[in-house]
């Protein structure tokens, strides 16, 4: 039987398309990007957290000599707002990754498998759908509702 798995998502060509808080998030993934610490691969993401009450926390790849010891933007800043916000719920994430030097050829970079899938455990953790927004420093922006339509068939608790 065939089946077709269809994904709704949002286009914006330029960041002046988003609404005021979708560009503050913008504008801090991007700054969070030029923190990143990627000497190895010079491959900088940067992203930015928007929590339900209205808090705004960012993460960058943080990498290592010992390979793979390093960590995604993503997950750096999850991990760390898990920790110090467990009950707090995700509303939005935004990603800004690129080479270092970054060039108009560069397409929005949408997060990494590992990434989505530690993007579903906090979703599932929180009943709650994350809006996904990723984008280059070109400023073109994709949206998707729900990390669900980037990684339609995920793992969680409800298999264990």
């Amino acid at each position: 039987m065939k089946k077709d798995i269809h994904i709704d998502y949002e286009h914006f060509k330029s960041s002046s398309e988003l609404n005021e808080v979708e560009k503050q998030l913008f504008e801090k993934a991007k700054t969070a990007r030029e923190n990143a610490y990627a000497p190895y691969s010079n491959f900088l993401v940067g992203c930015s957290v928007l929590l339900e009450n209205d808090e705004i926390y960012t993460g960058n790849n943080q990498e290592n000599a010992a390979f793979p010891s390093g960590l995604c933007a993503e997950r750096t800043a999850l991990f760390w707002i898990g920790a110090n916000f467990p009950n707090e719920k995700i509303v939005k994430i935004f990603i800004i990754g690129g080479p270092r030097e970054f060039s108009e050829k560069t397409p929005p970079i949408p997060p990494c498998g590992a990434c989505r899938q530690s993007l579903m455990e906090y979703e599932t953790k929180q009943n709650k759908n994350i809006e996904v927004y990723f984008s280059n420093l070109n400023e073109e922006v994709f949206k998707v509702k729900s990390i669900k339509d980037l990684l339609p068939f995920y793992f969680d608790s409800s298999f264990l």
